[in-house]
């Protein structure tokens, strides 16, 4: 009989370190899933993409012990990102695909969408959001304790301060429902919050922690000793957002030191990413920073532009994945998506999926743990009355549809960094990528967001009036419908400037 024990012992380690097929792992223990989401991270904003100012100990050991993404991609923007992970289709489907839900607006994710933590909830799975939401805040029928979250800590909007936890004197800080005013810097309580959530469990359940840290999100705050720590950077927002990723990865320390004290972290896996790339666009940097007085201090090293765009910088993110035993240490270098969380997720719980609508997601659990080849060979960027653009192998097409017109083609295998376009050589692909894209239009819900603004703009109100020796009203000047949160700064605006 010991023998037997033995070579069973023998046989599963075999199976973890050759990278546990799903199949495998479903009929083993249900693992733990900790599901780490920060906001508005630079590509090369940490340690294991290449910086060198900016200490991250903590994450890149996950990313240097596990798998390091070099091909994980994201929505371009906070709302239509947290929505994939969320629902595993795109947010074209359901009308998050434009903008983020502004703090002013009633909307959110659709109801009828069944969503991840309802999922894994049926499956036995305790779960909780430890973070920000930013699927909805005007109505309590779209917030995370409605939608399938036994517990839910933090904000509900996109942007807060991280000192008083709300926006212009409105709080935004939550648990279960219920207001929470305390003191402190919302990376840290995130973090506290997280650790005691892991105390409370049981090995019996498996839980689901969905931590979604709002950090290094603009306002651009942090503790003065950890901005301390950063005196040798020159500039200083960068030397703020330094040290706002220093407590963010002091914090992710937290949460994993929790999970080896409570004996949970061989059957844990941690996946950690950004919800989109980093702000290199003024139009995208929220409202709580004065943009104007200060440059943007996001890095996302050789990849074109960031947040809100269409190219590789605001939808190729920092990610990797971790699991003791189970993941296999390395890059990997296959597609991955967003929307694929969901099943690969599912399907390592030994959950039904049933419930859903048609999945966008792939099972891509071979490629996280070993490095297979990625059954996805198309990325949807997003798809949008005024602009899109997708990836089909290694083809990637963005067309802006507003008049004038614009079509950039770029092969990403030879040309990552979006530097030569190649529309005008390969017009039988472009037909070819732009037919795609207008057959997926066809499937798009009207967006949420663009639907808001004309309700807003459009609305009977008090008319202005010049009057002689008055004050000019304030006009949105330099600014297009492919601007400011919509979508891409106008290529065509200003040529000569």
């Amino acid at each position: 009989m010991q023998r037997l024990k033995t070579l069973f012992r023998a046989l599963a380690l075999a199976v973890g370190l050759s990278g546990l097929s799903t199949t495998a792992c479903a009929q083993a223990t249900k693992p733990n899933i900790v599901h780490i989401v920060v906001d508005d991270l630079g590509w090369k904003d940490v340690g294991f993409n290449g910086a060198t100012d900016i200490k991250t100990p903590h994450i890149d050991t996950l990313a240097t012990e596990g798998a390091r993404f070099t091909q994980f991609y994201t929505q371009s923007m906070c709302t239509p990102t947290r929505a994939c992970l969320m629902t595993g289709r795109y947010p074209f489907r359901y009308g998050l695909q434009t903008m983020v839900i502004p703090g002013t607006a009633g909307y959110g994710l659709d109801t009828s969408e069944w969503l991840m933590p309802q999922c894994l909830k049926e499956a036995g799975y305790n779960t909780a959001i430890i973070g920000k939401w930013h699927l909805g805040h005007g109505d309590m029928k779209y917030w995370p304790k409605q939608r399938g979250f036994d517990y839910a800590y933090g904000a509900t909007i996109g942007e807060l301060d991280y000192y008083t936890h709300g926006d212009l004197g409105v709080l935004d800080w939550f648990r279960d429902n219920k207001p929470v005013h305390e003191e402190g810097y919302t990376t840290t309580l995130i973090g506290d919050d997280a650790v005691r959530y892991i105390n409370a469990q049981s090995p019996a359940k498996p839980f689901y922690l969905y931590l979604t840290f709002n950090a290094p999100h603009t306002p651009y705050q942090a503790p003065a000793e950890t901005i301390a720590k950063y005196s040798n950077i020159a500039d200083d927002t960068r030397r703020t957002y330094a040290a706002m990723v220093d407590c963010l990865d002091e914090n992710v320390g937290k949460v994993v030191a929790a999970l080896d004290d409570k004996g949970m972290r061989g059957n844990t896996l941690i996946i950690f990413h950004s919800d989109n790339g980093g702000t290199r666009n003024a139009m995208f940097a929220g409202q709580m920073a004065d943009i104007s007085k200060i440059s943007l201090p996001c890095d996302n090293g050789p990849y074109r532009e960031g947040k809100g765009t269409l190219y590789e910088g605001g939808n190729r993110v920092a990610a990797c994945a971790n699991w003791p035993g189970r993941i296999k240490a390395g890059d990997v270098d296959g597609m991955i998506h967003a929307v694929d969380l969901y099943p690969t997720l599912a399907a390592l719980a030994g959950a039904s999926t049933a419930k859903c609508k048609p999945l966008d997601g792939l099972n891509v659990w071979d490629v996280i743990a070993a490095n297979k080849p990625s059954p996805r060979t198309e990325i949807i960027y997003n798809v949008e009355p005024f602009r899109a653009a997708v990836r089909q192998g290694d083809w990637k097409l963005i067309w802006r549809s507003l008049i004038p017109t614009s079509v950039e083609l770029y092969n990403l295998a030879e040309d990552p960094y979006e530097k030569n376009d190649l529309a005008s050589t390969h017009p039988d692909k472009v037909a070819s990528m732009q037919q795609r894209i207008n057959e997926l239009g066809k499937e798009c819900t009207k967006p949420l967001a663009l639907m808001y603004i004309a309700g807003v703009g459009l609305a009977h109100g008090k008319p202005v009036i010049a009057s002689e020796g008055g004050q000019p009203q304030a006009m949105i000047s330099d600014v297009s419908i492919t601007d400011e949160g919509v979508g891409d700064r106008d290529i065509h605006a200003h040529p000569n400037k």
